[in-house]
Parts: structure tokens; C-alpha cells; sequence
């Protein structure tokens, strides 16, 4: 439901030729092709690695966004695909950013609106972002990206970082 009602108001308010948050926030150092990540908290111990190291991330954020995707899932699972968009507190973020994480045999994530069923996201978009008001504007721009499956089977067999950077901006 949650995810339906979001949907009807982003396809009536944003189309994705619309101006692209994702050419700001999307950056090279934080996009991972061909993740082996079994599950949500792999995959954040691995994203938080490298985030901190390149200052994007404080120390509070792996703890914190381990701690809200147990809470408040983010996987999303669609017709033919699963993606899931983690996001954490505003106070974990030094450098804002959009992670993207291509995981081809799937990371297990709990669903948004089913928790006790898991899904395997083939894609992984990580917020980091410190206005609650760009977070919604954001989450509203990736529910009309994730709908457009030709691009994102396109993410999914994408081949280098430079391809999924070319696709998403």
C-alpha cells in the first residue's frame, strides 16, 4: 500500500527527463558492480568501509543504518526485479551522496511492506543525504527510476562503474 500510494503521487509529480538529483549525488568512488553480499548488514559493513575511508560517512553509520533497516526495511519488490533503497539519520552524513550497488545474484533484504518476507535486491541505491525534504524528494525521483525496468535491467547487466554512471545520469 505504502508503496503504491508513493508511486501514484511521483508518476503524477516527477518524470524522470525531469531534472536528475542522481547527476549531483551519484559519485564514482561509492558505486560497487558485482557485489557478493548475502545479506543487508554484508552489504553495509562493505559500503561502510569505504564510505568512512573517503570521508563520505561518519562512524555512527553503520551502526545506525544496520539498526533502521532492521526497523523500517527498505526492499522493494517489483514484477520481474528487487531493489532496496537503505537510507540513516542525517547525523552519519559528512558528504552527501547516492551509493549504487549492483549485486547480480541478489542481496537479501526484509520487504517494505511485507517484513517477514525477504527479497533479493539485484540493485541497491544508499541514501546519504542531510535534508529530510531532499531524502522524500529523492526517494519520489528512484520510485520513477525503479520503475523503468528496461533501465534498470540495464543497471543489473551493467559491466563497469562508468556504465552504471552513464545510466543513472
Amino acid at each position: 500500500m505504502y508503496l503504491k500510494a508513493i508511486t501514484n503521487y511521483t508518476k503524477e509529480t516527477i518524470k524522470l527527463s525531469d531534472s536528475n538529483p542522481l547527476k549531483r549525488l551519484v559519485k564514482k568512488d561509492l558505486v560497487i558492480i558485482d557485489s557478493n553480499a548475502k545479506n543487508s548488514t554484508e552489504l553495509f559493513n562493505t559500503f561502510s568501509k569505504i564510505a568512512i575511508e573517503k570521508g563520505y560517512v561518519n562512524r555512527k553509520f553503520l551502526p545506525k543504518i544496520i539498526e533502521r533497516e532492521s526497523n523500517f526495511p527498505t526492499g522493494l519488490a517489483l514484477d520481474n526485479y528487487s531493489v532496496a533503497i537503505p537510507h540513516t539519520d542525517a547525523d552519519t552524513i559528512e558528504d552527501e551522496f547516492v551509493g549504487v550497488i549492483v549485486s547480480k545474484n541478489g542481496t537479501k533484504f526484509k520487504r517494505m511492506d511485507d517484513p517477514g518476507k525477504e527479497i533479493d535486491a539485484k540493485v541497491e541505491f544508499i541514501l546519504g543525504l542531510k535534508q529530510p525534504h531532499a531524502q522524500l524528494e529523492m526517494l519520489q525521483y528512484l520510485m520513477s527510476l525503479i520503475q523503468d525496468e528496461g533501465k534498470i535491467q540495464k543497471l543489473i547487466n551493467s559491466n563497469s562503474v562508468n556504465e552504471v554512471i552513464k545510466l543513472l545520469r
